[in-house]
């Protein structure tokens, strides 16, 4: 069958960096799918993006598509064909719906029963017919925010200008929003030709190279990455290499080429984290490092273009750096003159949610909450009122010039400034540590007084937006709690932190109950974030590669404890590589399963009757004395594990199910005790053996 190689190109105005590589992907994977959807075998598929364009280039597209012969199976002989031999409605209806004749129906039989069958041939399309339809798989994509233009009804990410689609060396003919198909794409915007046509879809990333644009990311990647190392090697510079950064600037050019620029050395007066965050957020540029990790007057940027006058563009960036620097040195130097008291103030006046009050309401709020937690850690005298300073301004420099600017350096400022202002080094650390974590795989708390006061935070806004109806549902979370909720569990399983989750959400719930701004019952939504938080717990159990039926067999117990719930979860995954084991959770699914026909749970050694159960409740009463005082949970299981033998006795020896009713009640009494207790480490109903 002959092949040839499909490329569609839509070209538009300059995307922001950071929808490019999803809408590449997007059309990849939508192509992908139609192509499978429409029965054209192909090689493979290639993905392109720049700030202008998203391309496929799929190749080896069969010409046609391949005949198909199907057999549909019927209905059975004695329903397609009534006693005279004559076809029945049943089988005329499988014929229409099939395309064939009654007279084309045929028996088969199949296990020993015959049922009518329909072989359809339908012969495959050519491909180039097919083609057209890519117009509605293009128009169809959808972005993180879309745009209008002209008169048009589409929406999109940005205005498409042109659309290349080729099936070998013909045209695809289509339009979307005015803007028809063709052959011809464009090279860069000032270094390149406006009009660049296409024989065939094999020259498209060389042709584009040409005309200095590098369609493939990956290759502009390896460029920037190249061009860097050999500044550093140059100039015996160290760059500390943001990955995010480098997306967005591979993002943000067609032909890179990176070059250096210099600031006055006085500005190194201003904290590191000021000048990085300047540079990043606001230029895209690189810092520069010494060999011992000291930040340098150097940056690094990527130009959009080739090498020519690099002098005059290091000179103009370093012209708006320069600027952007003396701005940040004014707000910091502005804001040494402003006391943490009177900061503390402002924050009556900024509301933190219109129903939750004011930011100075959340501080008060985090405070009290931050108190119980130490009280629940017993913290000593010294360690609680460090948490409770760090509660207290933990919130002070939202109102800052700085963080105004910059509103992730958040705490970072808070830091610098509460030490300046005479705090403790544990207080100003604390005030940083209370954001942490603030992304997936961010640092955690090192302090207990700053991990108390990050719990405290996190949960005051979680159980706050709960409490007034506010619960992230599909991918829609605008307050991060599941963010929040992730950093609660990862800092409680880092310090081993055995707190009730159920005893937390009690007491932010009090609180807020006494400021009066609750709406739901307590009940529901405590039930709401037992489902919420045991999700967050899920996701730590994933990544500490835990198998799936052991995390719902940990999960379907109490979650109270999240260190707790981790430790059952390698136990059971340490236990379950073990023949033995399975025979112990045997005996234990047998024992639960009759005890969910308990009427009961009261038990009375005067109705026994035989020296299996006798035995069977001592063994019981005696494990559940010793797992009371357990922490380790491989031990806890251990333990409930010496129940496995009475268990397997008793039903060798006992008739559960006695016509004796005291008896029977006895029994099933027994066995939902036994159930509750080996039931609050697991549910091993839930576990799978192979």
């Amino acid at each position: 069958m002959s092949k040839r190689d499909l490329l569609l190109e839509i070209g538009t105005e300059e995307m922001p960096a950071r929808f490019v590589a999803g809408a590449a992907a997007q059309l990849k994977e939508k192509v992908e799918k139609w192509l499978a959807a429409e029965r054209l075998p192909y090689d493979a598929v290639f993905s392109y993006e720049t700030p202008r364009r998203f391309a496929v280039l799929v190749s080896g597209v069969a010409e046609k598509q391949p005949d198909r012969n199907d057999e549909a199976k019927g209905p059975a002989r004695k329903i397609a064909m009534d006693e005279s031999g004559n076809w029945t409605k049943a089988a005329q209806g499988f014929a229409r719906s099939n395309g064939v004749d009654v007279d084309q129906l045929y028996f088969k039989d199949v296990n020993g029963v015959e049922y009518v069958f329909a072989r359809k041939s339908e012969a495959g399309k050519a491909t180039k017919e097919l083609l057209p339809a890519l117009a509605d798989v293009i128009a169809g994509m959808t972005f993180p925010k879309n745009m209008r233009w002209g008169a048009y009804e589409l929406k999109y990410v940005r205005p498409i200008r042109w659309l290349v689609a080729l099936f070998g060396e013909n045209v695809i003919e289509m339009e979307i929003a005015g803007v028809k198909s063709g052959r011809v794409t464009r090279g860069h915007r000032f270094l390149g030709s406006q009009d660049v046509a296409l024989t065939h879809p094999g020259e498209y990333v060389a042709k584009l190279s040409e005309q200095h644009v590098i369609v493939d990311p990956d290759e502009r990647r390896r460029s920037i990455l190249e061009q860097i190392h050999r500044l550093e090697r140059e100039n015996g510079w160290r760059v500390p290499m943001d990955e995010g950064l480098l997306d967005e600037v591979v993002h943000l050019v067609e032909y890179p080429t990176a070059l250096y620029g210099t600031f006055d050395e006085a500005f190194l007066s201003i904290p590191r984290e000021v000048l990085v965050t300047s540079m990043r957020e606001h230029q895209r540029y690189f810092p520069v490092e010494d060999g011992a990790g000291n930040l340098l007057n150097h940056f690094i940027t990527v130009r959009n273009g080739d090498s020519r006058a690099l002098d005059n563009v290091a000179k103009g960036n370093e012209k708006v750096l320069r600027a952007r620097l003396s701005d940040a040195r004014f707000f910091y130097e502005e804001d040494q003159k402003l006391s943490i008291d009177s900061c503390l103030k402002r924050l009556e006046t900024i509301v933190f949610h219109e129903e939750l009050g004011t930011i100075g309401d959340k501080v008060r709020r985090i405070r009290d909450l931050a108190g119980r937690i130490a009280g629940q850690l017993e913290l000593g005298n010294a360690e609680a009122a460090r948490v409770d300073r760090i509660a207290e301004i933990a919130k002070f420099d939202l109102v800052t010039n700085m963080v105004g600017e910059f509103p992730e350096l958040q705490g970072i400022m808070g830091e610098d400034y509460a030490r300046k202002a005479g705090e403790s080094d544990e207080v100003a650390r604390g005030v940083f540590e209370h954001y942490l974590p603030r992304f997936a795989g961010d640092q955690l708390p090192q302090s207990a007084e700053g991990a108390a006061v990050s719990i405290a935070d996190k949960l005051d806004t979680i159980v706050g937006c709960f409490s007034i109806g506010i619960v992230p549902t599909g991918s829609q979370d605008p307050y991060g709690l599941r963010r929040m909720a992730a950093g609660i569990v990862a800092i409680l399983l880092d310090r081993g932190w055995n707190m009730p989750l159920d005893r937390l959400w009690d007491a932010a719930l009090d609180i807020y109950a006494a400021q009066g701004v609750t709406k739901r019952g307590r009940d529901e939504v405590k039930k709401d974030l037992a489902d919420f938080f045991a999700l967050r717990l899920k996701n730590a159990l994933q990544e500490d590669q835990i198998r799936y039926d052991v995390i719902d067999a940990v999960l379907s117990a109490d979650i109270a404890l999240v260190p707790d719930v981790l430790a059952k979860a390698k136990a059971l995954m340490a236990a379950v590589q073990s023949d033995d084991f399975k025979l112990t959770v045997e005996q234990f699914n047998r024992a639960g399963n009759l005890a969910q026909k308990a009427e009961g749970d009261a038990i009375d050694e005067a109705v026994f009757t035989e020296d299996a159960e006798r035995t069977l409740y001592k063994a019981y009463l005696s494990v559940r004395e010793q797992v009371t005082g357990l922490d380790d949970q491989a031990q806890v299981l251990a333990t409930l594990s010496q129940l496995r033998e009475p268990i397997q006795s008793f039903f060798d020896a006992v008739m559960v199910m006695a016509d004796d009713q005291a008896v029977r009640r006895n029994r099933l009494a027994l066995l939902l005790n036994i159930s509750r207790l080996i039931g609050a480490y697991a549910d091993f109903s839930k576990l799978v053996f192979a």
